[in-house]
């Protein structure tokens, strides 16, 4: 089956590189924004964002037990529990929704139940607390509060309507495992592989820390002016823990499954991020689909209009807080507070490189039927609040 895929994906390069006509302004203009935001990603998010995440991801695949995953995340652990940390979760990561994938490979590999894992991956990019106050500060405490609210409540619906519709798939995965405690034989206490991980996640978090709006006071832009100085002294300690804590041995391992995971992910997150720039293009320049078409579409409080903001922003790929200048432009371009919202619960957690990492982790059909419920779940929540605001 792989080398049928890997012929197909040459048949597809080959036709597209055979057909697609060049010498047009607009294509041209489109393949450069598809390498220009190549090239923004690059150099925003893979060192201070996804580099991180690869390695934490790797270090909860060989360190973190699969006994303790299956504890707070199997398909079997008390949901109380399981959906209330997952659907919270984005307000430790602020991260975008292709930064969290490592992340959610590594619970989900680990033996998490679909539901919560889905849940997780949800609110990692979408309950950003930094995102969520530049949104009510720059668009209004009305348009953050619902964002905020709607978020943390998608996470959870999300979740459980994903556990049970793959509820023999949950059962499937765990049937026959042997649910055994942590390894007797463990060299680390739990209080160090847990300070172990929590450093590599607060590297992940200052490494990742996003500029605050222009003008702004307080902690943000003081946190910011110190992240990289954070981020260093976090690095030592982190080399201070592994030379005193771990064996070489172990490092190694830790280094083959950080590996695995950017040779799995890598490369459609690649793939993904060129398609959007060519179909969608950069903030603020035209692609294959020009903005003025998307802006007459989002007007008003239609349920075309929200669906159409709930499907644009879920293929849209969106840097942490750029949605929010995104939508400040199209807000005043005429789009309606309905489809705002719809684009500001769809965008930020799904995006084209997103989903085809996704389908590679869990599955074409669970993604689909994941992608599916976020985008009904948005177009409803933007119709309900364009009906309330007006």
């Amino acid at each position: 089956m792989k080398e049928r895929t890997k012929l197909i994906w040459i048949i597809l390069i080959f036709l597209a590189i055979y057909y697609i006509p060049w010498n047009h302004v607009i294509i041209r203009q489109s393949g450069f924004e598809a390498f220009m935001m190549l090239q923004e990603y690059a150099r925003e998010h893979v060192l201070a964002c996804l580099i991180p995440a690869f390695f934490i991801a790797g270090a909860i695949s060989v360190f973190v037990s699969q006994a303790s995953v299956l504890k707070y995340f199997g398909s079997k652990a008390k949901k109380i529990m399981s959906y209330s940390v997952a659907s919270v979760s984005g307000t430790v990561l602020a991260v975008c929704s292709c930064t969290v994938l490592p992340l959610f490979a590594g619970i989900y590999s680990r033996g998490a139940g679909i539901g919560p894992a889905t849940a997780f991956l949800y609110s990692g990019p979408a309950i950003n607390v930094l995102a969520i106050t530049l949104t009510a500060k720059i668009l209004g405490w009305q348009l953050g509060l619902a964002r905020a609210v709607g978020a943390v409540v998608f996470a959870i619906i999300t979740g459980l309507l994903m556990a049970l519709i793959f509820r023999k798939d949950d059962a499937a995965r765990t049937k026959g495992e042997v649910y055994l405690p942590d390894a007797e034989d463990r060299q680390r206490t739990l209080l160090q592989d847990t300070l172990y991980i929590f450093t590599m996640v607060l590297i992940l978090i200052f490494a990742a820390f996003a500029r605050p709006a222009e003008g702004s006071t307080g902690l943000w832009p003081a946190i910011f002016a110190a992240k990289w100085y954070i981020t260093v002294g976090l690095l030592i300690i982190l080399a201070f823990i592994l030379k005193a804590w771990f064996t070489r041995d172990e490092c190694k391992t830790w280094v083959e499954s950080t590996w695995g995971f950017m040779k799995q992910i890598f490369p459609l997150l690649a793939g993904g991020v060129l398609v959007a720039g060519f179909i969608l293009g950069r903030p603020g320049h035209s692609a294959l689909i020009p903005e003025h078409y998307i802006q007459t579409l989002l007007g008003g409080n239609s349920i075309w209009a929200n669906l159409f903001a709930s499907v644009a922003g879920a293929l849209m790929y969106f840097a942490t807080l750029t949605e929010v200048p995104i939508l400040q432009g199209l807000l005043g371009a005429g789009m309606g507070k309905g489809p705002a919202l719809a684009l500001l619960l769809a965008g930020p957690a799904l995006s084209l490189p997103n989903m085809l990492v996704i389908g590679s982790v869990m599955g074409v059909k669970k993604t689909a039927v994941f992608c599916l419920i976020i985008i009904i779940l948005s177009t409803i929540a933007g119709m309900l609040y364009g009906t309330i605001a007006g």
